[in-house]
């Protein structure tokens, strides 16, 4: 804390010391590979939620030395972790910074009991927040933390290796469970399971929904499926809607599709895809968070967010750019059906809301090939970086 009080009151030394400490973090995360930062593995619901299992390899966190690259993160900084999850990117900043306070929300409840743990260990430098993206400017109200005071951004979206290695959470098509996908686990009773989706909405709805959020090609042959299926029996579990996508197509075809690796991809992947962002809410929410992040930032604040499909991606490539998002709905359903006075209207709303953003990278960042084969749940991880003005 001394060095960071001596950095910041003079700029002759802060300009010197900030050389040098960026020097030494480089050196340090070539010399230790950030292997230091690796989390715990996935928890086991019988055993409460605070046990972790010793069976699975530790959370490998997504492109980790990009995003403290990008962060840049400085002693005695407040960070946002916005997606906490199994820990990795939080412990990484932890050990990685001296006097680094962090906020770690999550909106599952299982993540916020690892916070809990980490925040013991680390007395003062971590603060759990359990809420949703679109409850952030409330939570750090009732902290007493004020609008673009925060000097780093973390948006790590998506469904996290935890939730997809607990079979009862049902995210994972390879594990059978029932079909839940609930990331808020069981906060809100009277939110809808995947199974409630699956079971309830006509034919065209689910086609719907798994265009719109799953990009599938084929979504009407497997709503008509799911719809089959459902009349002889409700769709319960994992494996079943798995088998029931898998029978609406040949034999053949059922590992044809390849993921960034060339491996053979389940059919049901998509459908999987878009039944979980559906239920979560997962587009207006990450909307939501972006909203939330450019508040809370400083200026010459950082954000880094993680996206790891195209509708993310899209998503987070146009809020950058100050595009208008505000009918977020019909955008995703329709995201290149706009007419020439929708497109007057973007390019109005536009020149305003792009000063938020200074991009501290033209392109998009993905992972490295060796990254990809130490981590392979990451091979479609997309990381987009900038700067608020």
């Amino acid at each position: 804390m001394i060095f960071h009080m001596a950095v910041r009151s003079n700029p002759v030394i802060r300009k010197t010391n900030l050389a040098v400490w960026r020097a030494w973090r480089s050196w340090k995360l070539n010399l230790h590979s950030v292997s230091a930062s690796s989390g715990p593995g996935p928890l086991d619901r019988s055993e409460g939620l605070s046990s972790v299992s010793n069976e699975k390899p530790p959370h490998m966190p997504v492109m980790l030395k990009e995003v403290l690259h990008y962060l840049d993160i400085l002693p005695g900084q407040v960070v946002l972790d916005m997606t906490f999850g199994g820990g990795g990117h939080t412990k990484a900043v932890l050990n990685m910074v001296p006097d680094v306070t962090i906020l770690a929300l999550d909106r599952d409840p299982t993540a916020i009991s690892l916070a809990e743990q980490l925040a013991k260990e680390h007395s003062g430098r971590v603060k759990p927040l359990l809420g949703r993206f679109s409850e952030l400017e409330v939570l750090l109200s009732n902290m007493n933390i004020k609008p673009g005071s925060i000097d780093a951004v973390l948006l790590d979206a998506g469904c996290s290796s935890m939730q997809m290695d607990q079979a009862e959470r049902g995210f994972s098509l390879s594990r059978d469970g029932p079909l839940d996908m609930r990331m808020d686990g069981e906060r809100y009773p009277e939110m809808p399971y995947a199974a409630d989706v699956v079971n309830t909405l006509d034919q065209q709805a689910l086609a719907s929904i798994l265009t719109a959020y799953g990009e599938e090609r084929h979504a009407r042959k497997i709503a008509s499926a799911i719809v089959e299926a459902r009349r002889v029996s409700p769709i319960t579990r994992t494996q079943q809607l798995a088998n029931v996508v898998a029978g609406s197509f040949p034999s053949a075809v059922l590992y044809a599709r390849k993921d960034r690796l060339h491996r053979p991809a389940h059919v049901a992947t998509k459908t999987f895809q878009a039944l979980r962002i559906f239920v979560n809410d997962e587009l207006n929410e990450l909307h939501a968070g972006l909203r939330a992040a450019r508040a809370a930032l400083r200026p010459g604040g950082r954000l880094c967010v993680i996206t790891f499909h195209s509708l993310e991606d899209r998503l987070v490539k146009r809020f950058l750019k100050g595009e208008d998002l505000s009918n977020l709905d019909q955008y995703h359903f329709s995201p290149r059906k706009q007419g020439a006075a929708r497109e007057k209207l973007v390019d109005e709303k536009r020149a305003g809301e792009r000063d938020y953003w200074l991009p501290l990278r033209r392109k998009v960042i993905t992972p490295e090939r060796d990254d990809v084969k130490d981590n392979p749940r990451g091979r479609s991880a997309k990381l987009r970086a900038a700067l608020r003005r």
